[in-house]
């Protein structure tokens, strides 16, 4: 579980030879779950009481979209709205209790299973990044659609990242993550 996870950086403000961040531009998503580190599973938007549950949702499903999880959340501290994408249940959204939170294998489970991973696919899916730093929004969507691609049995992986946006690291991770 990581709080005030970043998304994005926000932008830069150039003011004659100095440049820096915009703070008011910086995109964190409140909470995101991980199956293992750097493989996401769920998204959740906390709001105060004075919300209500489910007005956070949009916003967690923006986030969502980024991290490319169909798994988001929205709280208000008095309990949960669950959006589940796959819809394996046969439902989009249900209120939950705050005790009724589902389990990370369930979550695990249910993505799998909607990805239509075999085993074989879902065993290097699950391999574990290598320990460095933590990898951007688009490194991870890059690192794990190309390592379930891969697992899938595809031959060929066509990868394109813009110069500045860690194509080493990018490249590594894949590797690391194959190799074990």
């Amino acid at each position: 579980i990581l709080r005030e996870y970043p998304l994005r950086p926000g932008r830069m403000v150039v003011r004659g030879q100095k440049a820096s961040r915009d703070k008011k531009s910086v995109l964190r998503a409140d909470y995101v779950l991980f199956w293992k580190a750097n493989i996401p599973l769920s998204v959740i938007e906390a709001k105060d009481n004075a919300h209500a549950v489910g007005a956070g949702m949009a916003q967690a499903i923006d986030y969502g979209t980024l991290l490319e999880v169909p798994f988001v959340f929205s709280s208000n501290g008095d309990g949960f709205v669950f959006r589940d994408a796959t819809l394996a249940t046969g439902t989009l959204e249900t209120s939950l209790g705050l005790d009724a939170f589902p389990k990370p294998a369930e979550l695990w489970a249910r993505l799998c299973a909607h990805k239509g991973w075999t085993p074989e696919v879902q065993a290097i899916a699950d391999q574990a990044y290598a320990p460095s730093k933590t990898p951007r929004y688009y490194q991870l969507v890059a690192v794990n659609r190309t390592v379930e691609a891969i697992a899938r049995g595809q031959n060929r992986v066509l990868l394109v990242m813009a110069t500045g946006t860690g194509k080493t690291y990018t490249a590594f991770q894949i590797i690391h993550r194959l190799w074990k």
